[in-house]
C-alpha cells in the first residue's frame, strides 16, 4: 500500500499513521518527526528548519522534497509507505507524483481525517503541556491551522478529483478512528 494521510495539525495523523502503517506492514513516514529529530540532534537540516517550525510556517518545498525523496528510496519503503505531513502543497503533490512515477508505482489512497477545529486547538494545547512542545502556543497553533487551510486543504480537491480521497471522521476514541480508517481502506481496495 502507498498511502498519504491528510488533516490539520492535531487531527491525530501521527497516531493513526503508525497504526494504519503497522496494519499494512509498511513504514509510517512523518516529515514532522524527521524535522524534530534533526532539530534535537542539531544537524544542519535541524538548524535550518528550527526557526521556521517555531513560527508555524512550512519548511521550504526544496528541503522537504529532497528529504522525502531520500526516505522513499530506503529499502523498507519499496513495498509501500504511509506519508504523514507530505505532501502539504500542490507543488509537493507534483513532486510526489514524479517520485512515485520513477518507481513505476502509484498512490493507492489518500486518507483525510476530518475534525472540529476548536477541538484541534484544545488537543494541541494539551499536547504542548504534556510533551513540552515550544511550537504549540495558541497563536502558533491558530497560524498553523490558517496555513493548513490556505496551502494544504486544496490537496483534498486534487486527490478527490483523482478518485483517491477517503474522508474519515477523526473525532472520538483513537481505536474507533483507527477502525474507521482501516474499514475505509478495505472498502476502497475492494
Amino acid at each position: 500500500m502507498r498511502l498519504v494521510i491528510l488533516g490539520p495539525p492535531g487531527a491525530g495523523k501521527g497516531t493513526q499513521a503508525k497504526k494504519v502503517a503497522a496494519h499494512f506492514g509498511i513504514p509510517a513516514i512523518s516529515t514532522g518527526d524527521i524535522f524534530r529529530q534533526n532539530v534535537t540532534d542539531g544537524t544542519p537540516l535541524g538548524k535550518q528548519v528550527e526557526e521556521i517550525m517555531k513560527s508555524g510556517k512550512y519548511v521550504p518545498d526544496e528541503v522537504t522534497n529532497e528529504m522525502v525523496r531520500n526516505r522513499l528510496l530506503e529499502e523498507d519503503a519499496a513495498v509501500g509507505f504511509l506519508l504523514d505531513g507530505y505532501p502539504r502543497t500542490a507543488a509537493q503533490v507534483d513532486e510526489l507524483d514524479s517520485m512515485i512515477a520513477t518507481s513505476s508505482t502509484k498512490l493507492d489512497a489518500v486518507l483525510e481525517l476530518t475534525v472540529d477545529m476548536d477541538e484541534v486547538v484544545d488537543r494541541l494545547l494539551k499536547r504542548a503541556e504534556i510533551e513540552g512542545r515550544p511550537d504549540d502556543t495558541e497563536d502558533v497553533i491558530r497560524h498553523r491551522l490558517e496555513v493548513y487551510t490556505e496551502q494544504t486543504a486544496p490537496l483534498v480537491h486534487i486527490y478527490s478529483d483523482r478518485n483517491l480521497l477517503l474522508r474519515v471522521d477523526g473525532m472520538g476514541d483513537i481505536s474507533d478512528v483507527t477502525s474507521r480508517l482501516l474499514a475505509a481502506c478495505d472498502d476502497f481496495a475492494a
